[in-house]
């Protein structure tokens, strides 16, 4: 069974610095994953010598992408999305996960680790 999990990060970047970083092959290989190749609308990730491949579900340019996991069962997705402050211009990114439950805490350990990376990235 799986489980929506929740996580938001604040990051000194604007939405169209951040959103290539969620949504191109380019982009998501200098953080997300070891190498990340997109052919049609699949986009194939590579860790450590093993391929998951993933589809684009919905996109709305410099707001979110979600993502359907294609060797998985029918509710296997992430969503990465970008919310602004209105008041205060921070920009935050969310990131909901659909986790077994069992792994929430690795899966919340492992988007702590990705999301250092992508500071890093950023320079923030």
């Amino acid at each position: 069974m799986r489980k929506r999990v929740i996580l938001e990060y604040t990051l000194n970047s604007s939405p169209k610095v951040l959103f290539p970083r969620l949504s191109t092959p380019g982009g998501l290989s200098e953080w997300f994953a070891d190498d990340v190749n997109l052919k049609g609308n699949v986009y194939f990730f590579i860790w450590e010598g093993t391929e998951e491949r993933a589809e684009v579900l919905q996109k709305k340019e410099n707001r979110f992408i979600r993502y359907k996991w294609l060797d998985e069962d029918d509710d296997a997705c992430f969503e990465f999305r970008i919310n602004v402050d209105e008041l205060t211009g921070d920009v935050a990114l969310v990131i909901i996960d659909m986790v077994e439950e069992d792994d929430e805490e690795d899966a919340v350990g492992l988007w702590d680790s990705q999301i250092a990376k992508l500071k890093h990235v950023l320079g923030s």
